[in-house]
């Protein structure tokens, strides 16, 4: 009896795991609590960057003591990026947030040779994110601009444990700061999961009523252009349902491994098509023959 307890128990985690046992409604529901947690952790974050700036710390890792900094300026000019998780706290606590889980993710790498004009036009152009971006992202539009403001639908596509779709719409805002700095911030304002996508009958979930995959995504780019070449930060703030704990020593390292490889392929993509974006000759002159990044770690 017990071993047929023990095999049923397998089962049922086996099931989880893969997605193939329908959870409770409410296990994945977005509530409104969720949502002011997150607000409040994104409220902490900006006043973080906004410290930043004031101190004269630009890209994350300025913030760092010089002789840390200086080995990872260095190991990013060789072509290993900094991506790094992250996590804002309050009076020394971690924020907390109830029925959700937040994923905090900072990631820079040097573009050598390329300039400033030629990756923020990589950037703001979020009809080719598709095409850049791809398997990632699947579709991409733009849905309108007022001046450096900018309406964004993306459809995004993961693949690890469960294959999702997940329709997107951002609302994006460019801020020049000179000739050689830039900042793009970017906050979801709908995510909704894809049921049967690419079938006849394919639709949307309701908002908030779903596996709880993403539910909310913010996105900070930052680019400056100096050494030579152009250093590339993506700091990533997404907001998705809490791992049931009878699964989380499984699940947690997926997630966090499937949170590296995103960061590091936006990275390289941006890298790719910045690359192949520039002038004839431009690129080996300066240097830009060199590798954006190395190939990903065992």
């Amino acid at each position: 009896m017990r071993k047929a307890e023990r095999i049923k128990s397998l089962l049922l985690l086996a099931c989880l795991v893969a997605g193939l046992l329908p959870l409770p409604a409410n296990a994945a529901e977005l509530k409104p609590e969720t949502v002011r947690a997150f607000d409040h952790y994104v409220h902490l974050l900006e006043m973080r960057m906004d410290e930043d700036q004031h101190s004269g710390n630009f890209l994350y890792i300025d913030r760092l003591p010089g002789d840390a900094r200086a080995k990872i300026y260095e190991q990013i000019r060789r072509g290993d990026p900094y991506i790094q998780p992250l996590d804002i706290m309050e009076n020394g606590s971690p924020v907390p947030i109830p029925s959700g889980l937040i994923h905090h993710w900072v990631g820079i790498s040097f573009i050598p040779g390329a300039s400033y004009s030629q990756t923020i036009k990589i950037l703001l152009d979020f009809d080719k994110q598709a095409e850049i971006y791809r398997p990632d992202v699947q579709k991409s539009k733009l849905l309108g601009r007022d001046g450096n403001k900018s309406k964004v639908y993306l459809q995004y596509l993961k693949k690890s444990l469960v294959t999702v779709v997940l329709n997107a719409n951002f609302d994006s805002e460019y801020l020049p700061m000179g000739n050689s700095r830039g900042e793009i911030r970017s906050y979801s304002t709908h995510i909704a999961e894809v049921q049967n996508s690419g079938e006849p009958d394919e639709k949307e979930l309701p908002v908030g009523m779903d596996h709880g995959y993403l539910w909310r995504l913010n996105s900070y780019w930052k680019l400056e252009e100096k050494d030579g070449g152009v250093y590339l930060q993506i700091e990533s703030v997404a907001l998705s349902r809490r791992v049931p704990t009878l699964i989380a020593w499984l699940i947690n390292p997926i997630v966090r491994n499937l949170s590296r490889a995103v960061i590091r392929n936006l990275l390289a993509s941006t890298c790719k098509a910045v690359k192949s974006d520039a002038p004839a000759g431009r690129d080996a002159a300066a240097g830009g023959s060199q590798s954006c990044l190395l190939p990903p770690g065992p």
